[in-house]
């Protein structure tokens, strides 16, 4: 059972910029898809970003394309680098693993089986 929990959430000003951070225990990860989601209120689960964690490549939701970019740091730790914020990226931002599958990942959340807490982001205009 692999265990997510989030953090770097905050306030920031629509054009600002934030870096989200998921740390996974086991902090390795073999062979699946980690993806970050948000949820704004009184609205679905949207998908953000996902990439696997041993095949190339990464998906993006079309509101955050060209903005927000994912990747993993050297301690396997799950980034989301979010740019050019805008109000309407305002959410509770989770990361989310599917053990044993490949590329290409879904950024469907019905998808995944393993959620962290989530931590908020706040874009202020």
């Amino acid at each position: 059972q692999v265990t997510l929990v989030e953090s770097g959430g905050g306030s920031v000003q629509a054009g600002g910029s934030l870096t989200l951070s998921c740390v996974t225990s086991p902090k390795i990860l073999r062979w699946a898809c980690v993806a970050w989601f948000r949820q704004a209120p009184g609205k679905e689960r949207e998908g953000v970003a996902v990439m696997h964690t041993n095949l190339a490549g990464t998906k993006y939701g079309d509101s955050v394309k060209g903005r927000f970019d994912i990747s993993r740091d050297q301690a396997s730790t799950l980034l989301l680098q979010m740019n050019n914020v805008k109000p309407e990226d305002t959410g509770m931002y989770y990361c989310a693993i599917r053990e044993g599958v490949d590329w290409p990942c879904a950024l469907d959340s019905r998808e995944y089986d393993g959620w962290g807490r989530g931590t908020q982001v706040t874009v202020s205009s």
